[in-house]
């Protein structure tokens, strides 16, 4: 991961809750096209599965120093807030950004958020 840019890891094979039709394409695939034919400021993953099924479209946001957000009830058509979010995300000095400072779409997409891993928690334990 960059020290620069916030990582997506964007889940995939998330369906959103949604059956999925015979060689349909999952509805999380079609995020992570959707935010990488944008581009922009972030290093973006594909990754399987990140357990939130029933809350999808997920992905999570992370960059070193900073909280670490797993999002929730995200769709394809959010790809540019998303992005724009990644700019405040990667401005911000914790990777805190408030509701209000949000898209409208994105104010209720945070599903958990996790600390910063620091080494110095690895260096205390040894």
């Amino acid at each position: 991961m960059s020290a620069r840019v916030p990582c997506f890891h964007v889940c995939v094979t998330c369906r959103a809750g949604l059956p999925l039709e015979p060689g349909g394409v999952p509805m999380g695939a079609l995020l992570h096209e959707a935010m990488a034919a944008l581009g922009g400021p972030v290093e973006l993953r594909g990754v399987e599965c990140l357990a939130t099924c029933e809350r999808g479209c997920a992905a999570t946001i992370s960059m070193p120093g900073k909280w670490t957000y797993l999002l929730g009830g995200l769709r394809p058509e959010m790809a540019g807030d998303l992005l724009d979010y990644a700019r405040s995300f990667a401005a911000s000095k914790t990777g805190t950004i408030m509701p209000s400072r949000r898209a409208e779409s994105l104010k209720d997409m945070i599903l958990a958020r996790f600390p910063a891993y620091d080494i110095s928690y690895r260096e205390a334990a040894e």
